[in-house]
């Protein structure tokens, strides 16, 4: 028969083996994580080495913003959405169409591209207003038409609320105007959270990125494929930990940004062209851009049938006449 004094001692050996275990474990996975975070570090700086700046940079309010100018004429100012930059308007082929008759100007907005993102500030869109009037009349831009692109699109609203003798005319592209309930942004969100944040996506949410890039892509051009022409997109720029952090930090702010501007909508004052692909699976057409149109007073709304979210990829032409609609009232007044 065994004595309580044996059982007693087999039992504490048994427990000192699990927690040896558990630190085992514990450990290994704090250095698998360290040794994941440090090759998303190194592939992050080989992504900026391998796509230089292909514009200039201009310092405004602590931050270091890359913008691309072509063309001259009356001034359009491009605004990207969320988790992109100026390469996905430059492969659209949008730049070189508008640059024949305007003064083109796209800026990667702060935490994309080469563009810094300062973390003592929340980039509300009111707050990117206010960076890109700055930074507009610094490049001598005093009036301009400003197209936005989804997330842009907040930004660009913002812009002209705020600023309307800087803003001629808007065209406002597959844009999210209305909180609406948004299963995915509490999980796309995450990597915005302090220090958890700051472990997954330096650690995790590049993989998983990579991983799920294909699928992503396709469901943001669906029903249409995925042109050709997108495939010099840098993907590896677009999975670096800080846009990441960009991205998840406007996801969070993208429903409450919505429900704050939405009482602002209605007093716009400039010529609006709004446009949406009508089998857009990320935002839908029919509650968001139509029911845009149907408050501002002085808008144009342009279902496009068969398109999805990357209108400005799929139907550059499109946008391309809808911008010549809103720039033409300024350049009639001016002749």
């Amino acid at each position: 028969m065994t004595s309580p004094n044996r059982r007693d001692s087999a039992s504490l050996t048994r427990a000192a083996s699990q927690r040896l275990k558990i630190r085992a474990v514990a450990g290994t996975a704090m250095a698998t994580m360290a040794a994941s975070a440090y090759a998303n570090h190194r592939l992050a700086k080989r992504a900026e080495r391998d796509n230089p700046p292909i514009g200039r940079f201009i310092t405004v309010q602590g931050v270091r913003l890359h913008y691309l100018e072509r063309g001259t004429g009356p001034a359009l100012v491009l605004l990207h959405g969320n988790g992109s930059m100026i390469q996905d308007f430059e492969s659209s082929g949008l730049i070189d169409m508008a640059a024949r008759t305007h003064r083109v100007i796209v800026f990667d907005r702060p935490g994309y591209g080469h563009s810094s993102r300062p973390r003592g500030m929340i980039w509300t869109p009111a707050a990117q207003a206010a960076l890109f009037h700055e930074a507009m009349r610094r490049i001598g831009v005093t009036r301009a038409t400003v197209l936005g692109h989804s997330w842009g699109c907040s930004v660009a609203v913002a812009l002209a609320d705020r600023f309307p003798g800087t803003v001629s005319g808007l065209v406002l592209a597959s844009g999210y105007y209305y909180p609406s309930a948004r299963a995915d942004v509490v999980g796309l969100s995450v990597p915005a959270v302090p220090v958890l944040g700051d472990v997954l996506r330096y650690a995790v949410s590049p993989h998983l990125a990579r991983l799920t890039w294909p699928a992503v892509i396709e469901h943001l051009f669906a029903p249409r494929p995925v042109p050709p022409k997108f495939a010099g997109f840098p993907k590896e720029m677009a999975v670096r930990p800080s846009q990441i952090r960009a991205s998840a930090a406007e996801t969070a702010l993208m429903i409450p940004r919505a429900a704050a501007a939405r009482p602002r909508y209605a007093a716009l004052s400039m010529p609006v062209a709004i446009l949406a692909g009508a089998e857009d699976r990320l935002i839908d057409c029919e509650e968001q851009s139509a029911r845009l149109h149907e408050e501002i007073a002085q808008s144009s709304f342009d279902r496009l049938p068969g398109e999805g979210h990357m209108i400005h990829q799929t139907a550059t032409t499109a946008l391309m006449a809808a911008i010549d609609k809103v720039a033409a009232p300024r350049t009639l007044a001016v002749a």
